[in-house]
């Protein structure tokens, strides 16, 4: 589906968007690794690629085999309250943060939410772009470390969630490995779909396996086949003018 401009349509796709026959394929040498990340550091880093209708169902799945009832989103800090109340009650998303379309926020993660009982989400996004790409993965690291919500999942775009330096600089995973240096990331490993960022996109990859496994270099989780997620996005001025920008 494309992006979603109105709350009843964000509203309905939250409510079609099932969550209870999902069944996350896992790899016992996967599953232990990851298990030893949460034991010896109480973090497990997950990186994603945003859009993706899957993506919340890959949350919910490692969730339930590792027994988690902790986690972290790269959404902006400041949504919490709005966060707290959808929780509650089920609104609270008119907020225009949640309306960015750069596919972090999908219907599908509502749904998510709703379908972990006991569930506690820390936010760690200041939402302050400062155009220095490794102070912002610096500081998301401190908030991660310091809201202490061990044993937790957290999730961010796969770029911030390597464990060492890349040519973008360094990561918010890199950080958290220095301070954890046991700590494990799972990548999203995605074959061929469609994705919702700003707008829909086509990617063609190659996942052979499908469900969390291991090799000797990292943690992925296989997605061979994957769709785009219903995205709740508003016009640029639209947001601006909400935001008072």
């Amino acid at each position: 589906m494309p992006g979603v401009d109105t709350l009843s349509g964000l509203l309905e796709a939250v409510a079609e968007f099932r969550t209870d026959d999902y069944e996350l394929p896992v790899g016992k040498t996967a599953l232990d690794r990851a298990r030893r990340s949460l034991e010896e550091t109480g973090l497990l880093l997950l990186g994603e690629v945003h859009g993706v209708r899957e993506n919340p169902l890959v949350v919910l799945g490692l969730m339930r085999a590792l027994d988690l009832t902790h986690l972290a989103l790269e959404w902006p800090e400041n949504l919490k309250p709005q966060l707290d109340v959808y929780l509650s009650d089920g609104t609270g998303l008119d907020h225009p943060l949640w309306w960015l379309g750069d596919g972090r926020v999908t219907a599908g993660h509502f749904a998510m939410l709703k379908a972990i009982p006991e569930l506690s989400v820390t936010l760690f996004d200041g939402g302050m772009f400062t155009g220095d790409w490794s102070q912002r993965d610096a500081l998301m690291a401190e908030r991660v470390l310091a809201a202490r919500i061990e044993p937790a999942l957290v999730v961010a775009g796969n770029a911030h969630t390597l464990t060492s330096p890349t040519e973008l600089g360094l990561p918010m995973g890199a950080c958290l490995a220095s301070a954890r240096p046991a700590v494990e990331s799972v990548r999203i490993q995605y074959g061929n779909g469609s994705y919702y960022n700003i707008e829909p996109r086509v990617s063609r990859g190659y996942a052979a396996v499908a469900g969390l496994y291991a090799t000797e270099e990292e943690l992925l989780v296989g997605l061979p086949e994957f769709s785009e997620a219903t995205v709740p996005h508003l016009p640029v001025e639209l947001l601006r003018d909400r935001l008072g920008l």
